[in-house]
């Protein structure tokens, strides 16, 4: 299985709290990310938008878990 289907199939498990911890983590890793690159070029400039994604995929799982809270 690729890396991304199985970082997906972790976040089911996860609660809502723990989603909101772990957004907020990489959301402040990705600003650190950002300006260190601003500063000085990274030696993988891709971890900033694999990053990006998956804090796109962590707030995607977020949502669909309040949705269903929502919907019962």
């Amino acid at each position: 299985m690729s890396k991304r289907i199985e970082f997906v199939n972790s976040l089911k498990d996860v609660s809502a709290k723990d989603l909101k911890a772990r957004i907020q983590e990489d959301e402040l890793r990705l600003m650190k990310l950002e300006f260190a690159h601003a500063i000085s070029p990274l030696e993988n400039p891709m971890s900033i938008r694999d990053l990006r994604k998956d804090l796109a995929r962590l707030k995607t799982e977020l949502q669909t878990k309040k949705d269903q809270v929502e919907s019962k």
